[in-house]
């Protein structure tokens, strides 16, 4: 008899019946899109989506947007796109062990950061003064700026020239609630959420020792006693440990102590690396390039490209709100100097 040689969605979704543990999120019984689309031949609802966000606009703007360091000199650190990248293989391997749904965790993970400001978090923490100075002024505008929200509007409404990506409600529950008090609902998002710190903190460790910001002695030796004293080492330290830990729980967790050492590290890295001179020498002037286009483009929306425009003056922070965070550093950068720095003196 001759083997199938192709395998259809059919055919993925039963495998997934056969290979997943019965608290996994299979394919086949998700909550589904706000708007049913007809099932695709070959790719399960979650793959789908995967494939939608690698290729919305906002995915591919995160190879430009900065992760800790702003404009550093070399090849090696990362951006938000390198570490969108780590979670997502962090949180497949979890998956994959766990014999819960790896391209839900997948697809999860590759949307998390879409909603991230360029400059990092110092455009964030930018934007949001902005929104507090004119809450005042205007009552419908959002209150503040959170990126995981922003993801969550990106790809409900900003992509597909505001249609969304339409994705499934499991994708877009991982998004929303990666970071937050609230935790993901299903097994796959809670993943995602654990994955995303264990790749900051062992990425921004990797950086801040290529930078010369940090040593690999300067590091906590009760943090590194339980972890481990080189960066592979590290994460797996951690993915093990949050397998071995999670493989009888309810929930998706660490031990006890491996969860504690990792905290220990990013108070660490907050104490020394993102709150150091080195992180934040440019980052006052991030913040203003951020806040000085938002209050042009508030006070001269016919300024904003097209697509950009509020349909009624409601939406005008809104939609201000939403061209500002979704610029790459480099974009913000030359936007500003457009509108601000005389031709003159631009090389």
């Amino acid at each position: 008899m001759t083997e199938p040689t192709i395998m259809t969605r059919e055919d993925l979704e039963a495998d997934e019946h056969r290979r997943l543990q019965s608290r996994a999120a299979f394919a086949d019984q998700s909550q589904g899109r706000e708007r049913e689309l007809p099932p695709d031949p070959y790719r399960t609802v979650f793959q789908r989506d995967r494939d939608r966000i690698i290729h919305s606009k906002a995915f591919r703007r995160l190879s430009h947007k900065t992760q800790v360091f702003l404009a550093p000199e070399g090849d090696h650190y990362r951006t938000r796109l390198t570490h969108t990248l780590e979670v997502s293989q962090i949180a497949r391997s979890i998956a994959r062990a766990l014999r819960l749904n790896e391209d839900l965790a997948e697809a999860i993970s590759l949307g998390h950061d879409l909603g991230h400001t360029p400059f990092g978090h110092t455009g964030e923490e930018s934007l949001n003064d902005a929104l507090e100075k004119i809450a005042s002024v205007y009552p419908t505008a959002p209150r503040r700026y959170e990126h995981n929200l922003q993801s969550l509007r990106i790809v409900e409404h900003l992509e597909y020239e505001g249609q969304g990506l339409n994705l499934t409600w499991e994708v877009r529950d991982g998004i929303a609630h990666h970071t937050g008090d609230q935790r993901p609902a299903t097994l796959e998002g809670q993943i995602v959420s654990v994955s995303d710190r264990i790749a900051y903190v062992n990425h921004d460790i990797d950086d801040a020792i290529r930078g010369g910001v940090l040593k690999e002695g300067d590091l906590p030796k009760a943090a590194t006693e339980v972890l481990g004293h080189a960066h592979g080492v590290r994460i797996r330290t951690m993915v093990n440990d949050m397998i071995e830990t999670s493989a009888e729980a309810d929930e998706v967790q660490m031990s006890p102590l491996v969860w504690n050492a990792m905290m220990e590290l990013r108070r660490f890295l907050f104490d020394n690396v993102y709150l150091s001179g080195r992180a934040k020498s440019e980052e006052p002037k991030a913040y203003r390039v951020v806040q000085a286009l938002f209050f042009h483009y508030l006070e001269h929306p016919e300024a904003l490209p097209p697509d950009a425009c509020p349909s009624d003056e409601s939406q005008l922070v809104w939609c201000v709100m939403d061209y500002i965070a979704g610029m790459t550093d480099r974009f913000a950068i030359r936007d500003y100097e457009r509108l601000f720095v005389p031709r003159k003196w631009l090389v």
